[in-house]
């Protein structure tokens, strides 16, 4: 039994569902279908749920868009037209916006995540009624009527416990269930979303609570690649990727999924196939529990920008007790998470997001950390890239470091940090902005040049 999720880019237009269509009746192991809200269909598009939300800001103002509410009405209209669907559907769907467009809005998260999933919702009831029309068995899934029970977090939702033993019963019923991605219900029967592209998360959550043996996620790529297209063109595929290191390149800026969505597979132990839309007899990328370590050290080079560091130094760090601790809860103070703390004997480096960390708030915290700490120095250091070198065969390699330096020297790139998880299947490098590009460029060369991967 499989569990198969399409995202916006699949489901944009009429064309892409049809493709959709024929590959989940191919394959009768697809059991279960997850479907995001219409993507965009060519570069300028806006995508569904990004109209939404604009109709949601509009109302909670007091206003109405009409571009924004017929943008939304229009889509559903073009797929259903393309499909030869009555307009049943389609009324259905601008009577159910327009109800929750006007539902009371004195808890403005909670109206805009009930507007949001409505198009996923829709979409999930269209692709029912356009399996239906072509004589297949289908039915749509209404996720608080399956038990998919999440947390009260709008916007962050996390599945509860006993959500995976009422999943379990879809096993039982007949035909192929159309479920809609990217939110569940809290225990009150409200409306609660998953973190943006929280369908990749649905159709995990599902595939756990269901034991099914794959969690196929089709995309509009043909497998996960080494590294970012748009820096190396036509970089090596990755057939085979462990669950560890698709999360750690997920969070470091690889846009194939959320860096959330593979927990509850992987906890559950279900391989998970990423394949493409367009190309659908490809192989794709699985990602497993452990794989053969074939193909040298690093697997993945991913890079994100956007971040900033603190530089603390004062003499003999090392031996004064809960300087760590005190330092964190400075940021506490300031509601700022970390992403990286590497230190040396007299000095610690922080990592965080720059979006947050605003001059106002930089001038309090090194005030309070030269005070409240005595450092000898502090230094901010701004518009940073991290470089996430990732790979299981990390841990067996020798000199991957130096391999890595090297190459970023001969770049004329330079290292403002280096840190390697503890897990030691990931090494990230801290540059300049201006040099990422060059930066992953030359580790690609140095890893990956003449690597089967």
């Amino acid at each position: 039994m499989k569990v198969v999720k399409f995202g916006g880019s699949s489901l944009s237009c009429s064309e892409q569902v049809e493709k959709v269509f024929h590959i989940v009746v191919s394959d009768p192991e697809r059991k279960v279908v997850v479907v995001s809200a219409p993507g965009k269909r060519f570069a300028e598009d806006t995508k569904v749920t990004d109209l939404l939300i604009e109709c949601a800001a509009a109302y909670l103002q007091g206003r109405e868009d009409q571009n924004a509410f017929q943008g939304i009405i229009g889509r559903y209209e073009s797929i259903a037209e393309g499909l030869q669907l009555p307009r049943e559907p389609v009324t259905e769907i601008k009577a159910n916006l327009l109800e929750l467009l006007n539902r009371d809005r004195h808890n403005p998260q909670k109206y805009m995540d009930a507007v949001k999933a409505s198009g996923e919702d829709s979409h999930a009831r269209l692709i029912a009624a356009y399996f239906r029309h072509k004589g297949i068995d289908a039915h749509y899934v209404n996720p608080e009527e399956a038990g998919l029970l999440v947390t009260d977090e709008p916007g962050n939702a996390q599945p509860l416990p006993e959500t995976y033993d009422f999943l379990y019963r879809l096993r039982d019923r007949e035909g192929i269930l159309i479920f809609p991605g990217f939110f569940g219900f809290n225990r009150d029967g409200e409306i609660v979303t998953f973190s943006r592209s929280g369908s990749d998360i649905t159709g995990s959550i599902l595939a756990s609570g269901i034991k099914a043996d794959v969690y196929e996620n089709f995309t509009d790529v043909d497998a996960v690649y080494s590294v970012n297209p748009k820096i190396i063109n036509r970089p090596k595929e990755i057939s085979e990727i462990t669950y560890r290191e698709m999360r750690e390149l997920s969070y470091a800026g690889f846009s194939v999924f959320h860096d959330e969505a593979l927990m509850p597979a992987f906890k559950a132990g279900i391989p998970v196939n990423v394949k493409n839309t367009n190309q659908p007899k490809k192989p794709g990328t699985m990602i497993v529990k452990k794989r053969e370590l074939v193909n040298g050290p690093v697997i993945g080079i991913a890079s994100d920008e956007g971040f900033c560091s603190i530089y603390v130094s004062k003499y003999l760090l090392n031996r004064e007790i809960g300087f760590g601790r005190r330092l964190l809860s400075i940021l506490e103070d300031f509601h700022l998470s970390f992403e990286h703390m590497p230190s040396g004997i007299d000095d610690i480096s922080i990592i965080l997001r720059q979006d947050r960390f605003t001059k106002s708030v930089e001038e309090q915290i090194v005030k309070r950390i030269k005070e409240e700490l005595q450092a000898d120095d502090v230094k901010v250091e701004r518009d940073l890239a991290l470089i996430m070198m990732v790979g299981e065969g990390m841990r067996e390699s020798v000199g991957t470091a130096a391999r890595a330096s090297t190459a970023l020297a001969k770049a004329g790139v330079n290292i403002e940090m280096i840190n390697q998880g503890s897990s030691e299947v990931s090494m990230m490098f801290g540059v300049r902005v201006s040099d990422e590009r060059k930066a992953v460029q030359a580790l690609y060369e140095e890893f990956f040049a003449g690597v089967a991967v």
